[in-house]
């Protein structure tokens, strides 16, 4: 979780069939991406359906440090007056991104072309994951940075006073990667180019057009290029904040797997760079049907209508993994009752999530007696059908690994639980009352 708390255990036990409406709440990158973009700009930016998760919650607190007038003015709804590019101020304190991965490697690559100083932190599982990714291209624009070994948590910044473009070709797949450096691009003269091997989620590219970047992407023989002019004046947009497919899953999946249910999850985003779950999911069978399909704040979104039945296990390529990186775990659970093995391959990002989330769920369904299998970039899960439960997961502060277990709990033949659901909070605020207004017997 974002700031210590005592662990809260929590036990999820067999329930009737799921009905209703889920409506999840908005989605975790985009939201932190409106309130950056806004802090960029000129002028207003008015944001709604802003998740309110304590990620989301620490961006928004460290825009206002970095100078912008921040507000919350309604639910779901925030007021950005940006400082325009170039125009962060130095803050007075530590910068603490609580658990965010994304919050604080998007915010450093923000700051790092401004000549201004601020030292970063988090919790205990932030500060425990790898900086360098981020930080090593962002000494190529000439930012000094000190950190712990291993280039983790805490960490100073002092930004380029005269930074210098970058073309950068991205190591592993990462829209965290790539958004810290067109962030960092922002404020550099000339082109900053940043190279992937395959295309990630693109709400940076998306966003940054809309608020009056020049920007451009192209497939060549080098891999997906995108290519940012530097210092634009961002002018101020409406941001209308999809809901989030990431959280959607859990829903989804609990329909899927728990006998007679039918549920309906409006509005959620359908951006092809995070649809490999859905994708996935259809794949083994699942009984999904698009609805209503629209554009909302510049995002492809729909409704999904839900129902229980018999799943087969598949084999997930590789090449997905980057659209579906955050769901793995929970399509791991998901994969216990279907019929046959599921191999998910790629997934070597996910030993340095909030947790090693290949070994976390793997301790954890084996404590609720599914066969499992891992290498360093693959997890195999054996199907069964009917899951004995009983066991205990450990959630390592980790929200998705929480809320995973949770899921699966709600379906085996013995209740589950989880050392912590405190974490939670981070991602999905509302899950627990969400969950049980459709049937879901946890707490």
């Amino acid at each position: 979780m974002s700031h210590s708390s005592d662990p809260r255990p929590m036990t999820a036990r067999r329930s009737g069939p799921l009905t209703g409406t889920a409506t999840v709440p908005g989605d975790k990158s985009i939201s932190h991406r409106a309130l950056i973009l806004g802090a960029l700009s000129v002028g207003e930016t008015r944001i709604t359906g802003l998740l309110e998760g304590q990620d989301v919650l620490d961006t928004a607190k460290a825009m206002a440090a970095f100078g912008a007038q921040v507000e919350r003015v309604g639910d779901g709804e925030w007021s950005v007056h940006g400082v325009g590019v170039g125009g962060y101020s130095e803050p007075d304190g530590v910068i603490d991104c609580g658990n965010s991965g994304t919050g604080v490697r998007l915010i450093m690559g923000a700051m790092a072309t401004t000549p201004i100083a601020a030292t970063f932190t988090g919790d205990a599982s932030l500060s425990r994951r790898p900086m360098a990714r981020v930080t090593d291209p962002l000494a190529l624009f000439g930012a000094q940075i000190t950190a712990r070994e291993g280039g983790r948590l805490p960490i100073t910044i002092r930004g380029a006073a005269n930074p210098l473009p970058v073309r950068y070709h991205t190591p592993v797949a990462s829209a965290q990667i790539k958004s810290a450096i067109l962030l960092a691009g922002l404020n550099a003269p000339g082109e900053t180019v940043v190279i992937e091997t395959e295309p990630t989620r693109d709400h940076s590219e998306r966003m940054l057009a809309g608020f009056g970047a020049d920007i451009r992407t192209e497939r060549t023989d080098e891999g997906h290029v995108i290519t940012l002019q530097g210092r634009p004046e961002l002018r101020a947009q409406p941001v209308a904040v999809p809901r989030d497919p990431s959280s959607a899953a859990f829903p989804v999946a609990a329909a899927l797997i728990v006998p007679g249910s039918e549920i309906r999850v409006p509005g959620v985003s359908r951006n092809p760079t995070r649809d490999g779950l859905y994708v996935t999911l259809l794949e083994m069978g699942a009984d999904i049907i698009v609805e209503n399909e629209r554009e909302e704040g510049g995002e492809p979104v729909a409704d999904l209508v839900v129902r229980h039945g018999s799943l087969k296990g598949v084999t997930v390529p590789a090449g997905r993994a980057a659209s579906m990186i955050d769901e793995f775990p929970i399509l791991s659970v998901i994969a216990a009752f279907a019929e046959g093995r599921t191999v998910m391959n790629g997934v070597s990002e996910l030993r340095v999530k909030e947790s090693d989330r290949i070994d976390a769920m793997a301790r954890g369904l084996e404590a609720n007696g599914v066969r499992v299998e891992e290498t360093k970039d693959s997890l195999t899960v054996h199907g069964m059908g009917r899951v004995p439960g009983g066991g205990t997961a450990v959630t390592h502060l980790d929200h998705r690994i929480a809320m995973s277990f949770l899921v699966l709990g709600l379906a085996t033949e013995e209740p589950v639980s989880i050392d912590d659901g405190a974490p939670i909070a981070t991602s999905f605020p509302d899950f627990l009352p969400l969950m049980r207004r459709i049937g879901a017997d946890l707490g």
